[in-house]
């Protein structure tokens, strides 16, 4: 058995097989290019494309998982016609006559490494959005294929992290926790787990290892532990622990919106 310790962003208990998120990678190459009006149109077509999509992962997301936690979609569209951003692909590509692939790659390593590079928390965080953003031009300009998870049953979801399109369009029925190497309490994914009501531990470290995917696992959301392939003790205490849980949810479901009257029959405000 193996155990990991994180950080819980979100309590819970969840039983079954990990299954790591697959991403299809993008080799970049770089090349010269000798028409670079038309390799320029070739990115801006990119990049309508993107703003395209972002459209309908905003109307997912509003769905899924409510307005405030989808606005991080419109923020990506702006950050696609952001100034500074295109100006600098564009000009790596008439400049230096290379491809838009090497451009978009270019420009999204050296602002993502000046958002990481700041003391503000809140900036720091946008270098993962300056990586999806950039990510997703270089699928759409690459041609790349899907990304995600392939399960047929229910999965303990793990990652290095996501990112916000990743885990909006994950299919939820089939997501019983998630569980990252690193992360932050404010990232994508513990704020969709929040939403969501699923265990997610965060910060596990280079322990969860893509060698575990397909073993057995159990994640306890309130202590942020995750047990690879448990014994038999730790997997009964953990599905008692389970059902307690479950027990306690459904009696919180029933108790919604009922008056909180004490036996006395006086009426108390709870805020």
């Amino acid at each position: 058995m193996i155990t990991l310790s994180g950080k819980s962003v979100f309590g819970g208990v969840a039983i079954g097989k990990i299954a790591f998120y697959k991403r299809q990678e993008k080799q970049v190459r770089r090349y010269h290019v000798e028409d670079t009006e038309a390799e320029v149109a070739r990115f801006e077509d990119a990049q309508e494309t993107a703003i395209a999509q972002l459209g309908e992962l905003y109307d997912k997301a509003m769905e899924d998982v409510g307005e405030a936690n989808a606005a991080i979609f419109e923020v990506h569209q702006m950050m696609l016609m952001d100034l500074d951003y295109v100006d600098s692909i564009k000009n790596i590509i008439t400049t230096q006559e290379v491809n838009a692939e090497y451009a978009v790659a270019t420009t999204g390593d050296n602002f993502s490494r000046m958002f990481a590079s700041m003391d503000d928390a809140y900036m720091q965080g946008r270098a993962a959005d300056v990586k999806d953003v950039s990510d997703r031009l270089l699928g759409i300009l690459s041609d790349a294929g899907e990304s995600g998870v392939v399960a047929d049953e229910p999965v303990i979801v793990a990652a290095d992290d996501l990112v916000p399109s990743e885990t909006v369009q994950l299919d939820k029925s089939k997501v019983l926790a998630f569980a990252t190497m690193y992360g932050s309490a404010n990232s994508h994914t513990a704020i969709l787990a929040r939403t969501m009501n699923i265990p997610a531990v965060i910060g596990l470290g280079e322990g969860l290892a893509k060698e575990y995917d397909g073993h057995m696992a159990a994640i306890d959301g309130f202590t942020g532990t995750i047990y690879i392939d448990p014994d038999e003790e730790t997997m009964k205490v953990m599905t008692e622990k389970r059902e307690e849980d479950r027990r306690q949810k459904t009696l919180l479901e029933e108790l919604k919106g009922k008056e909180n009257v004490t036996l006395s029959g006086q009426k108390i405000n709870v805020y």
